[in-house]
């Protein structure tokens, strides 16, 4: 995916391969101290095959956010400490919801 441009604070398109605009939904962002680096984690609101929501996870300057451009994670590193904010999200989702019944 290449070329971004944040519409607003909560979609923003991305190019993909064919040359396709598609609309994602910004789930949340993030710094690490660990890292130093920002971090992106969306959807395009598409199912895999057990029809779950697909959800990506990239690199991005918060700064040049006109021209946004999403870094691929390339660290297993990187990859487990999003994974962890995941599951802690899920897990607190969950909590809410068993509460409300």
């Amino acid at each position: 995916m290449e070329n971004n441009s944040l519409e607003n604070k909560n979609t923003f398109t991305v190019i993909n391969d064919e040359g396709r605009e598609i609309l994602c939904n910004v789930l949340f962002t993030f710094d690490s101290d660990e890292t130093k680096k920002s971090y992106i984690v969306y959807t395009d609101n598409t199912k895999d095959n057990e029809g779950n929501i697909k959800v990506y996870a990239s690199i991005y300057d918060p700064k040049s956010m006109d021209n946004m451009e999403l870094l691929p994670i390339e660290t297993e590193k990187e990859w487990k400490v999003i994974e962890t904010i995941l599951e802690s999200i899920q897990e607190e989702i969950r909590n809410q919801t068993s509460g409300n019944n």
